[in-house]
């Protein structure tokens, strides 16, 4: 019977050793860490993007709104010479840190045609979208 209770009193020591250093806790924090710093920067950069993207829409929303109004107008409807409008910053109604420029030139690329170019910028002109129509007789 003396026999059988030591038998379990090393097993039950040796089961109590089996545990994690403080080396092994350690490193795993580290490479946890390290892994989730990743995750943020993963995610910082897909927010961004999303940010770009959603900008890029709503300016090529707004040149391709300039350009279906042009060609509603047509050759005859729009200006007889060359021009250039520009709607400022702050001046677009809901678009306010959007630019639009919208230049005109006549007989381009040939005789009896109008080239329109739509620019959009933002983000202080760092950033721009442009689109291209003609109109002809």
């Amino acid at each position: 019977m003396t026999n059988k209770i030591s038998e379990q009193k090393s097993t039950l020591t040796k089961k109590g050793n089996q545990g994690f250093t403080l080396l092994e806790v350690l490193f795993a924090t580290v490479l946890l860490c390290v892994g989730l710093l990743g995750m943020a920067a993963l995610t910082t950069g897909i927010i961004n993007g999303n940010r770009l993207s959603n900008a890029q829409t709503k300016a090529t929303t707004l040149s391709q709104d300039k350009i279906a109004d042009m060609g509603r107008l047509g050759y005859a409807g729009t200006s007889a010479t060359t021009a250039t409008v520009l709607e400022n910053y702050n001046s677009i109604t809901g678009y306010e840190p959007y630019k639009r420029v919208t230049a005109m030139a006549i007989d381009t690329p040939t005789a009896n045609m109008k080239t329109i170019t739509v620019t959009v910028y933002w983000d202080s002109d760092s950033r721009s979208v442009v689109q291209r129509t003609i109109l002809a007789r």
